[in-house]
């Protein structure tokens, strides 16, 4: 109903013309975008752009590379044409905004109500160098996120937000789903070579995303090409421990209207056993990456991204050959991926200063998973569509819009674990900026789930502007999540050992935050405080009885999981010298599997209590330099026959980065130079076989000792 009464108020509401002239230097600038709230249009080979917009106080914002943008306040007289002329000042190097699009309204990251963390394009380039086949150490390295390993033997990780378990994670690209579900294993299959930034979406984000959000949203952002620019780039990169990398980006516009990127890779490991005790520590693998994008722009703000991918990995762990377990036999542990998507993005002006926006995406993964004896084929599909639409009506820039996923899931030999979710959704979002020191965001989605239920999922965020350096954003927010049988233990054991799930119903989460920022250049901080609590989570406990011959299953817990915490960061940059310190405290309580059905309650598992780091990046002449340490402190574990809780340790890493012409640099990156290994203080397999079918304990501190990897970029 509201929605519905702003578009009847704007249609009521007399527009009028905004004519803005860019010049800079008393020469016109065409294409440069000028934008009014969600209105935007480029100038013409005059310098003019002219735009509809409602009487009153506008903000006109302008940019074009190669230029400092430039905002400028207008008052619109009504019944009169208003002009106004805009001077930009011409940059050799800018240093470009950024705009956050995790959010849906596209808007500087300054801006935004809710707290979103942006990892910039300059830091993505520098996590290149130090793991180019794969983003883990993009993500691990951001404040808050911690990647988890859930299948030692095999390399698998899930990525937790704030304490809250992987699988709550969703991880999108370009704001599509085309990774599906990514397991334990899908993080290490995305090469990072084509990102742009990565935006990261910290607490229950359902009411934009839906049910696999109540954790956070990681959006990873393409790089777009540049205009009249081709790119042609190499990366060829070797390890230590027998790992190779070779990616290809191309990047080219087509024409005026039309550019295209590429990126490829193929990408490969040894096994190893770093403490010679017969189990593979580090897994062997081979993966072969392929992705083409095209980009298509009217210049009248509208958009088009065409992307289709597809991926084919083979990994092998477990029992190393002639080795056994304990029991005296052999244990292989292998998954086979398959994955091909595809998906599009559009968004065009209509009615003067509305945007329709569609995306969709398809995406199928078939695996093979092998647990010693047993193989489990099975096939994964993910299909989306939404369709939505973009106004300004007095202050308000809102979204109304409906979306459909369907995820299903096929396996020949669990097929009692089979399924088709569908679910159909609608939801509305306004962002409201009723005075220059405060910034409102409320979203709101309806979600019909096709065997859980309807659920509805609201989330309200407030910036609030102290004056100075000064800020304050609020943000709390509730969603849901659909069971399934994919969990961090299940992903390391197989399905075959769990019982088929009954009586389960959809987990219940709500989160909210308080932040605080201090900016002053050079310098900022930000503290924040965050809580969360997940009731009727899913967790795995043994059977009462021997029916079926199953040894576990899954129930929703007694309790809720709750999670609080704090953040602090602080970024500083000083003539091309970059520091960031960041802190986190976690606490994390979770009923206790052992005693299901009581009240009792544990410390969830794998979240330690206490975690530092430093980053320095010293740019100079041809060089980049960077140094890191990282301390993780102690964390409970669970059911580990060695240890009930890991030890501290602290990691050092060191980056060399060498410019040797314009078109080559070397680089050499060490990580974890004092060499910290799990398996120098246990064992990593157990002295006997797990309830649940594993035969090793958790990952709480790194498998791969020091690492050391070097390579070259080549700019063709």
């Amino acid at each position: 109903m509201t929605v519905a009464l702003l578009l009847l108020a704007s249609m009521l509401q007399a527009q009028v013309t905004l004519q803005v002239r860019v010049v800079s230097d008393g020469v016109p600038v065409p294409q440069a975008e000028v934008s009014v709230g969600t209105r935007l249009v480029v100038t013409d080979d005059r310098g003019v752009a002219e735009l509809a917009v409602d009487p009153g106080d506008v903000t006109v914002v302008v940019t074009r590379f190669g230029f400092a943008a430039e905002t400028v306040g207008v008052t619109v007289a009504s019944g009169v044409q208003t002009r106004v002329a805009v001077e930009l000042e011409a940059e050799s190097v800018r240093e470009e905004e950024v705009f956050v699009t995790a959010t849906r309204s596209d808007r500087r990251i300054e801006d935004v109500p809710m707290r979103v963390e942006v990892v910039p394009s300059d830091e993505v380039q520098e996590k290149i160098m130090m793991t180019p086949g794969d983003i883990s150490m993009l993500l691990a390295e951001t404040n808050g996120l911690r990647l988890q390993t859930t299948s030692p033997s095999l390399g698998g990780a899930s990525l937790r937000i704030q304490g809250l378990r992987g699988r709550y994670t969703q991880t999108l690209a370009d704001g599509l789903p085309l990774f599906g579900s990514t397991g334990s294993i899908g993080l290490m299959q995305i090469p990072p070579m084509d990102l742009g930034q990565v935006e990261v979406i910290k607490g229950v984000a359902s009411a934009l995303y839906g049910a696999s959000a109540v954790g956070g949203v990681v959006n990873l952002v393409s790089r777009r090409p540049q205009p009249d620019v081709t790119e042609r780039e190499v990366l060829l990169n070797t390890t230590s421990h027998g790992g190779t990398d070779a990616v290809l980006w191309l990047s080219s516009p087509l024409n005026e209207r039309w550019g295209a990127t590429f990126v490829g890779g193929a990408h490969g490991q040894s096994r190893s056993d770093l403490d010679a005790d017969g189990w593979t520590d580090l897994p062997t693998y081979r993966r072969f990456v392929a992705r083409p994008r095209l980009f298509w722009e009217n210049g009248r703000g509208g958009s088009l991204l065409l992307t289709a991918g597809a991926m084919t990995e083979r990994r092998r762990g477990g029992t190393e050959a002639g080795a056994v377990l304990p029991d005296g036999h052999p244990f292989a542990e292998q998954l086979n991926t398959d994955r091909f998507d595809g998906g599009l993005v559009g968004r065009w002006l209509v009615a003067g200063d509305r945007v329709v926006s569609v995306r969709g995406s398809a995406t199928s993964q078939h695996h093979t998973h092998v647990f010693g004896p047993v193989d489990e084929p099975d096939r994964h599909r993910t299909w989306f569509g939404e369709a939505s639409m973009t106004g300004t009506t007095r202050g308000h820039t809102w979204v109304g819009g409906v979306a459909l996923q369907q995820d299903a899931y096929r396996s020949r030999q669990v097929p009692r674990f089979d399924y088709t979710f569908t679910v159909p959704g609608v939801f509305i979002q306004d962002d409201y900026d009723p005075v220059d020191w405060l910034s409102l965001s409320a979203s709101a989605r309806v979600d019909a789930h096709s065997d859980y239920g309807t659920f509805f999922s609201p989330r309200v965020s407030g910036l609030l502007r102290w004056g100075g350096p000064w800020q304050t954003r609020v943000s709390v927010g509730r969603g849901f999540f659909a069971p399934t049988p994919f969990t961090e233990e299940t992903e390391a054991t197989g399905l075959s050992a769990i019982a088929p799930l009954s009586d389960l119903i959809a987990e219940r989460a709500e989160s909210g935050s308080v932040d605080v920022t201090w900016a002053q250049e050079p310098l900022e901080l930000t503290v924040t405080l965050f809580y969360s609590r997940v009731q009727d989570a899913l967790q795995v406990v043994d059977v009462d009885d021997d029916v079926g011959g199953y040894a576990v299953r899954i129930i929703n817990g007694a309790g809720p999981t709750r999670t609080h915490g704090a953040e602090f960061v602080a970024r500083a940059h000083v003539e091309g010298l970059d520091v960031i310190v960041t802190y986190m405290f976690l606490q994390s309580t979770e009923s206790d599997p052992l005693l299901a059905g009581t009240s009792a309650r544990r410390t969830a598992p794998l979240n330690p209590r206490h975690a530092a780091s430093l980053d320095i990046l010293w740019e100079t002449g041809p060089a980049r330099v960077g140094f890191e340490v990282f301390y993780t402190g102690r964390q409970a574990l669970d059911e580990n026959p060695y240890r009930s809780s890991g030890r501290p340790y602290v990691l050092w890493g060191g980056l060399l980065d060498w410019r040797l012409n314009e078109r080559a640099r070397v680089f050499v990156n060490v990580e974890n130079i004092s060499d910290i290994r799990q398996t120098t203080y246990d064992p990593l397999p157990r002295p006997f076989r797990n309830g649940d079918g594993r035969w090793t304990v958790d990952a709480w501190a790194p498998l791969e000792g020091r690492t050391l990897n070097a390579g070259i970029r080549w700019t063709l």
